[in-house]
């Protein structure tokens, strides 16, 4: 099952690299959705991956979330996320860019601990 889970988080990932390409500045978050991709990627198919790798992957995009998280004026920001798919205001973009930084710091997290507990063991 958890190998499943980071199919669909694959699937997640891989998108979120493509509709990066229209982004003023595509290099940076195609990298590190492209990082967690490749982490997920290789949990799918071998079921493990050397505990380094989703760690250092954590921790550059929590980082780089609770940075971005000081951009955001207000909480009330994160509720418009959803209003328009397309760019409306410079502090709603922020809340996204935040929020998908931390998505990809959780589901990091996810694999470390799913590994430390054994869940990611080839079956």
């Amino acid at each position: 099952m958890f190998r499943g889970l980071n199919w669909l988080m694959c699937a997640l990932f891989l998108l979120s690299v493509v509709v990066q390409w229209n982004d003023p500045d595509p290099l940076q978050w195609m990298a590190v959705y492209g990082a967690a991709l490749a982490v997920c990627l290789m949990v799918a198919i071998r079921g493990r991956v050397a505990i380094v790798a989703p760690l250092l992957v954590m921790v550059v995009a929590l980082v780089w979330g609770v940075i971005t998280m000081g951009d955001v004026p207000t909480a009330g920001t994160y509720t418009h996320m959803f209003d328009a798919w397309e760019m409306k205001s410079i502090s709603v973009e922020e809340a996204r860019e935040a929020s998908g930084l931390l998505i990809v710091a959780a589901w990091m997290l996810v694999i470390v601990v799913a590994q430390r507990r054994g869940a990611g063991k080839k079956s």
